[in-house]
Parts: C-alpha cells; sequence; structure tokens
C-alpha cells in the first residue's frame, strides 16, 4: 500500500513559533524570585587551587551564594566534573556565584581572589607521547570512552621520521586488521603514502549551555538545552545527585548543538546544584567565551598508506590515528576513522591502528560525523592523485570502490567485517554526476581565465546511522486525537516530527488528527535514543512503528470485543476500526479509546510490557488511564550495521593571485533510505555541506603553543562560512531506495553531506593547483598563496593548532 504521509512535505508543528520569534529557549525562561548565575573559569590550561579568598565578594549587596568543588559530586576521571579545584583547560569552571542580577553577579566573579599553582600542560599529543613528555592529567596519558586511562610513551626511534612529516607510530591503544596487508601493497600498481592533520574545530551552537533550575516538591526542575531529551536525564540526573523520578526536564527547543549535546553535560548541573544551596530558581547564562572553551571536535594526526590496482581497486589500506582526547574521556572519532575507510572504499586488506591522548585544550565531544567525515576529506585527494597516476577518471575510481548492495551482499565494514544492511553509494554517484552534469564539467578542469583556475571536485562520505532497543509510546484519547510521545530531541531537523509520521501511517490517521508530546517531561515521554549521528531517522520511525502497531491490534482487539468476531477479522482507515466484510460495523478512534478506558488494564496504560526502559514505565503512568494506549519495546531484527552515504560534487574558481577561492556550485547526493520529509532532507544536505565549507577552508583551532591560550575564542576568530562564502544555489537529491531494516525503509542522512562536501572542495583545490597535497584541514588562503609562489608552508609537518 503506498504512503500517505511517509515521503511527502508537511510543516513541522513548531516551525511558525520559530519563524515569528516565539520559540522559546533556555534563556527566554523567567521564574519569580530566580537568581543569576555567573561561572569563575580558570586562566590556565592545567594548574591546582591553593586558594579561594571570596570574602569580599560575599559581603557585597545582591550576592546571595558561591558554590564551589566541595560542594558538588565528584567522579571517577577521566569524567569532566562540575567544578574543578584542578582546572585542565583554560575556561574550566572552578566557582560559581549566584546573585540578584547578572551585574552583580559578574562584579563578584571579579572580586574573587583565586590563587592557583601552575602545572604542567600539553596541547599536542605527539608531545605527549614522547618518553618524558609531559601529561595533561595526573592519572594518565591516554584514555577514552573505548580505552581505560593509562599512560603510554613511545619509544624515541618512534620519533625519528616526524620533522620530514612522517606521523611517530608507536603502541597503539586499539587495533584490527583483516587480509593480507603485504600482499595487498605488493599487489598495488599505484601507492599513496602520506600523513594528515585535521584541526580542531569549535561547535559554534548560536545558543549556549546556558540552565535554569529550581526544586518543587522534592523535584528539580531543570530547563536545558540539549539534543536529545529523555536519553539525556538518567545522566543529568546523576550530576545532580537524584533519582531520575525526581527530575522533570524541559527542552523543548535546542539553538544547535552539533554533537556536543548528544549527551547532558556537567555544566548543567550547576544552576541546579546552587538552587537547591539557596532555596531559589537559579538562571545561569553561558558567555560565548566559556561557550568557546566547553566543547570542540577532536583534531587528528594520521597516517594513510593506500594500494591500489592497475583498474583502480584499492588493494590495501594501512591507517594510523592519534586523536586529540582533550581532558576528558572524548567521543571514539579514531575508531570511526578506520570504519569510515573500511565501509566507503572495501579495500581488499586493511590494518587499522588508534590512540586517543588527552591534551590540556577544551572538551571534545562529537561533532556532525566524528571521525568519518574527518577522513573523507583527507582520502579523497588521495583517490584523485591515484586516479591520475592510473588513467583512470575521478568519478570511475570512487565507483570501483564503492560499496553495493542489501544486507551485506558487497560492502562489509570493521576489522569484523560486519554486513551493512544497505548501501547505495554506487547510486548515489551515479546520480549526482547527472545532476552535475559531470561529463560536461570535467572538460572544463584545469582551464583558466585570466587569473581565475576552474577546477572540479567529487567527495564522499559515510557514518553509521541506526539502533534498536528504544520504546514507542503513542495514544489515542476520546476525542479521537492520536497523540504520539517522543522523547527525542529538537535539534532543528524536525526529524522528531517527521519520524512520528511513521505511527500516523501505521494508524491511517490523518496527520491533522495528530499530536506531537515533547519536550517536557512531565507529558509522559518514554525511552528515547538521542538526536545524534543520524541516528533519529532510523531508530526513532522504528519505535513509532513499534508503538502504533501494538495501538492497532489492541484497536483491533477492542472492537473484537465490543462488536464480535475476532481481531483478525477488523482493519483500520478514516480514523476508525472496521470490520473488513462489512465496513459499516466498527468503532470510531474516539469511541474505541472511550471503550479502552473501561476495559483498562493493558489497554489503557495500567499494565504495561515487562521490558520497556523504568522512564518509559514512568511515561505510560503519567497518561494511563486516559485512552486507548500503545507502548512497544523496538525489537525488530538489526544484525547489520546501518550506514548513510552521501556524495558531493563541486565546482570552483581559484584565484591564482589572491588565493581567493570562489564555490560556483555545488550537489549533494544522500544515500538515506526512504525519503521520509523532502524538504527536511533538502535543509540537511544543504547545511551539511555549508559546515563542510567550513572545516575545509575556515575554521580550526589557534593556540599559543607557550601559554596554551586559545586565539579563536570568538565567532569572527573561527568564522563559518557565511552566505558570501557558499553558492547561490546548491543542489540536492536522494537515491530514495529503502533499507530492509526499517519498516518503513528511512535510515540517517545528516552527516555525512559535511564530510563529503568538504572532501569535494578539498579535492577541487587541489586540482586547481595542478596536484598540490598540503594534508591538512582547514586550507587556508594563506596556505594557497604560498603553494602558488611555491613557498614552504608557515607550519611545520604535523603541527597543530596552528594560523
Amino acid at each position: 500500500m503506498a504512503n500517505k504521509l511517509i515521503g511527502r512535505n508537511f510543516i513541522p508543528p513548531d516551525m511558525e513559533a520559530k519563524v515569528r520569534g516565539q520559540a522559546r529557549y533556555t534563556e527566554d525562561m523567567h521564574v519569580d524570585g530566580m537568581l543569576h548565575c555567573k561561572l569563575l573559569t580558570s586562566p590556565m590550561p592545567h594548574a591546582r587551587v591553593r586558594r579561594i579568598d571570596a570574602a569580599k565578594a560575599l559581603a557585597m549587596p545582591g550576592v546571595v551564594a558561591i558554590l564551589t568543588a566541595d560542594d558538588v559530586p565528584s567522579f571517577n576521571p577521566p569524567q569532566a566534573p562540575i567544578l574543578s579545584n584542578e582546572p585542565l583547560y583554560i575556561g574550566a569552571p572552578i566557582l560559581a556565584v549566584a546573585a540578584v542580577d547578572e551585574l552583580t553577579a559578574v562584579a563578584a566573579i571579579e572580586a574573587i581572589k583565586l590563587d592557583l599553582e601552575p602545572l604542567p600542560f600539553v596541547l599536542d599529543p605527539l608531545e605527549s607521547l614522547r618518553p618524558g613528555g609531559p601529561d595533561a592529567r595526573r592519572d594518565g596519558n591516554v584514555g577514552n570512552l573505548a580505552v581505560p586511562v593509562q599512560t603510554i610513551k613511545w619509544k624515541e626511534r618512534d620519533f625519528a621520521g616526524l620533522a620530514q612529516g612522517r606521523l611517530p607510530m608507536g603502541t597503539p591503544a586499539k587495533s584490527w586488521s583483516y587480509g593480507d596487508l603485504d600482499a595487498g601493497f605488493r599487489d598495488a600498481k599505484f601507492i599513496v603514502e602520506e600523513s594528515f592533520v585535521t584541526g580542531g574545530v569549535a561547535h559554534h551552537c548560536l545558543e549556549t549551555r546556558s540552565a535554569l533550575a529550581y526544586w518543587q516538591n522534592g523535584k528539580c526542575i531543570l530547563y536545558g538545552s540539549t539534543q536529545g531529551h529523555t536519553f539525556e536525564m538518567p545522566i543529568l540526573a546523576g550530576f545532580i545527585g537524584i533519582d531520575v523520578d525526581d527530575l522533570v526536564f524541559v527542552a523543548e527547543f535546542c539553538g544547535g548543538g552539533f554533537g556536543s549535546k548528544a549527551v547532558a553535560y556537567t555544566l548543567m548541573a550547576i544552576p541546579a546544584h546552587m538552587a537547591r544551596k539557596t532555596n531559589r530558581p537559579v538562571m545561569m547564562r553561558v558567555s560565548r567565551d566559556q561557550e568557546y572553551a566547553a566543547a570542540a571536535r577532536s583534531g587528528l594526526q594520521t597516517y594513510l598508506k593506500m594500494g591500489f590496482r592497475a583498474d583502480g581497486r584499492i588493494t590495501a589500506v594501512d591507517l594510523y590515528v592519534v586523536q586529540d582526547e582533550g581532558p576528558f574521556d572524548a567521543f571514539i572519532d579514531f575508531i570511526h576513522c578506520g570504519e569510515a575507510v573500511s565501509a566507503m572504499y572495501q579495500p581488499l586488506a586493511m590494518r587499522w591502528q588508534g590512540i586517543p591522548v588527552f591534551t590540556n585544550s577544551p572538551p571534545r565531544t562529537p561533532f556532525r560525523g566524528p571521525g568519518t567525515n574527518s577522513m573523507a576529506a583527507m582520502v579523497d585527494p588521495h583517490l584523485d592523485r591515484a586516479a591520475k597516476a592510473l588513467g583512470i577518471d575521478r568519478l570511475a575510481i570512487r565507483r570501483i570502490n564503492a560499496p553495493d548492495g542489501i544486507n551485506g551482499t558487497n560492502g562489509k565494514i570493521n576489522g569484523d567485517r560486519q554486513p551493512m544492511s544497505s548501501a547505495f553509494l554506487k547510486e548515489a554517484l551515479e546520480q549526482g554526476a547527472a545532476l552535475f552534469k559531470w561529463d560536461e564539467r570535467i572538460k572544463r578542469n584545469g582551464q583558466r581565465r585570466g587569473s581565475k583556475i576552474t577546477a572540479i571536485g567529487v567527495g564522499q562520505a559515510y557514518h553509521g546511522c541506526g539502533y534498536n532497543g528504544y520504546d514507542g509510546l503513542v495514544r489515542i484519547t476520546p476525542d479521537g486525537k492520536l497523540h504520539v510521545h517522543t522523547g527525542v530531541g529538537n535539534l532543528g531537523t524536525y526529524s522528531y516530527a517527521s519520524t512520528s509520521r511513521a505511527a500516523a501511517e501505521v494508524l491511517n490517521c490523518s496527520w491533522e488528527n495528530t499530536i506531537i508530546e515533547r519536550g517536557d517531561s512531565r507529558r509522559g515521554l518514554p525511552w528515547n535514543l538521542t538526536q545524534d549521528s543520524s541516528n533519529t531517522s532510523f531508530t526513532m520511525a522504528r519505535t513509532n512503528y513499534a508503538a502504533a502497531t501494538d495501538a492497532k491490534q489492541k484497536l483491533c482487539e477492542i472492537a473484537a470485543a465490543t462488536l464480535g468476531g475476532k481481531a483478525a477479522d477488523y482493519d483500520l482507515g478514516q480514523e476508525r476500526v472496521f470490520l473488513r466484510r462489512d465496513a459499516s460495523r466498527g468503532l470510531s478512534f474516539a469511541q474505541a479509546a472511550q471503550r479502552a478506558i473501561e476495559m483498562g488494564g493493558r489497554y489503557s496504560g495500567y499494565e504495561v510490557p515487562s521490558d520497556i526502559h523504568t522512564i518509559t514505565k514512568s511515561a505510560v503512568a503519567k497518561v494511563a488511564g486516559t485512552g486507548l494506549v500503545g507502548v512497544s519495546r523496538d525489537e525488530l531484527p538489526l544484525p547489520e550495521v546501518v550506514p548513510t552515504f552521501a556524495c558531493t560534487f563541486v565546482e570552483i574558481e581559484l584565484d591564482a593571485e589572491t588565493g581567493a577561492v570562489e564555490i560556483i556550485d555545488i550537489v549533494c547526493v544522500s544515500d538515506c533510505g526512504v525519503v521520509m520529509h523532502p524538504k527536511g532532507l533538502e535543509v540537511q544536505l544543504k547545511s551539511a555541506s555549508v559546515q563542510g565549507i567550513g572545516t575545509g577552508r575556515l575554521e580550526h583551532h589557534v593556540f599559543d603553543a607557550r601559554l596554551g591560550i586559545p586565539m579563536h575564542a570568538s565567532i569572527l576568530d573561527s568564522k563559518p562560512p557565511s552566505f558570501l562564502d557558499v553558492p547561490v544555489n546548491m543542489e540536492t537529491g536522494a537515491v530514495n531506495k529503502a533499507d530492509p531494516r526499517n519498516p518503513v525503509g528511512t535510515k540517517g542522512m545528516g552527516e555525512p553531506p559535511m564530510g563529503s562536501s568538504s572532501g569535494a572542495l578539498v579535492s577541487a583545490i587541489q586540482e586547481a593547483l595542478g596536484g598540490v597535497s598540503f594534508n591538512r584541514l582547514p586550507v587556508t588562503t594563506d596556505m594557497i598563496i604560498n603553494a602558488l609562489a611555491k613557498r614552504p608552508p608557515a607550519h611545520t609537518p604535523l603541527q597543530v593548532n596552528c594560523v
């Protein structure tokens, strides 16, 4: 049966509020009698607090309280603390002050005398790996969500080739391999072997990490900015030191996260602790400088060796990744690097090794395609070099190595060779080439008009995008309305709404008669995955499908109990449950909901499945007895990795006199399964492409190597792309083939376009310069000018955090 809702455009329920400026973010909230909280942060990259003199501040009129590390829970390292007496980066919160207004709180912060003992610090991961090198932490220099904290020091001989630009490769923290690597390189006709640097990047969230909290009847009511909702609650409750049932979390809107707000962060707990201490509501507004210090994308130092057969097939890949971990347990970017290469290029043999190293730089959090997008911009220029050396078209070499098929028939991933549920990258490349008119445009690659050089680039990227095991919850009330309860965050992609349409589709319910319950845990929200890593579309479509399927079965059972016959004799349509052989006999949704209340038990939420999450059980308890309740855990099978792919084609003009790069055209095509919301897809592909331009050309960390001071702590200093940096028109498309592991066929879309766009852009710049390889991101204008003038670069090989 054809979908009535899936694949069609619609206006999400909160769009009007955003367009009209009526959407209320955390800083828009106000509670009578609330105090204002400000942070005192570390001016040093690593230090020990010897003494805090707050007497003058506390004596100021309007100052109510001070909160220090001694007043809040401590956590096992390397978990980030709430407040710290040993700050590990510039901007680390040491204490907070609450006052009757913000100006008084700021004045109090300035009045506090802080005695700090400077400690050794490190900004370059390779320096910490040297024998006797400085460590960012005192409990070990290596650690990650996937690697226990430990000390690893390499041998001095491992660094022998560093000056010549070869990445040192000592003992890794993790590794895997498959196939015969040596044979793969022996069989290669052409080999690329390079070291590469990708810079750390600030997230540029327009809404900072502000939070508001107060206590009422033993519960903490907290307003915050997060990408998820119910997924954040157990973590956030742990930060506050309460049971999750004693937390009311309100997160209706999120003004940007890009991965950095994918899970609850410790800053959010500060106003909750201050509110408990003062017995008053507390608003904490985080400044732009503090936001820059709070989160960043991990920088990477990598070694990549790729072997190619004469026909362009990749025979072997050797990849080593050193990840800048920041001071705490960061995300697994270095692991995703190996995953991405194995998925996108299907090498016949591969070895991946990696190590995450602590530094005294901002905390590192996931940033749109962590690791996977970094690899895209790294590998695409190498593919172009191989294609040129082998006399193969640059598009053809990508198609030769692309995965293709369903259920792993021609595409596996990682060292254990896991199958992928679906891979239509070849189709995406073909569609993109047609939209871009590749055969026509490639003819003008390298043409010069005055000082302007035209160049064409193509890039591709991957990200994993799906889970199961989360819960769905829907409700039909006696007014006949369908309520879809969702614990997904509202990051701005509107996927919380498009995935809710899966429930309406199953129940054959009109969208106009559907209400989405979200944003406030008091509304009864189920246990859902956070909105990150392109996982929402695949994962939450499945949970809503599962809950709606349960509701459909209950509707049929209620009709059978009321009108006679068996549940299998009934079907749904036009918001009725009716007898298949006689559609005139049936119940409206409103009548069925009223009967569910009368029948009670599992029909109205008083009995729930034993396997659903405790948060979902609490959510059902809040709505029990209000109508027909459909609730279920998504237990549909998921034996494969669910991948999403994207490819980007770009045409640029590079000015050989100024080094300026103008992007003439961008085409981006996604392998995202069935398209749920065409307009939403278009916006996601375009916005991700813009971010790819930023990481490819503009944004990166800069630190003073001697003092550890960040030199990038503003939007101006770490400039994201503006309208002047992107083409007027950007074209998008989708393969629109169903993924077999999703009941509506959808999977992710938001991550890979960022990597494919940066890869295509760097590829085009390399083409314009006649094959010059920079082996680092971003490719800034001064780098281009130096290349044009045949001058050496301003940085040394593998140098990080530099201009």
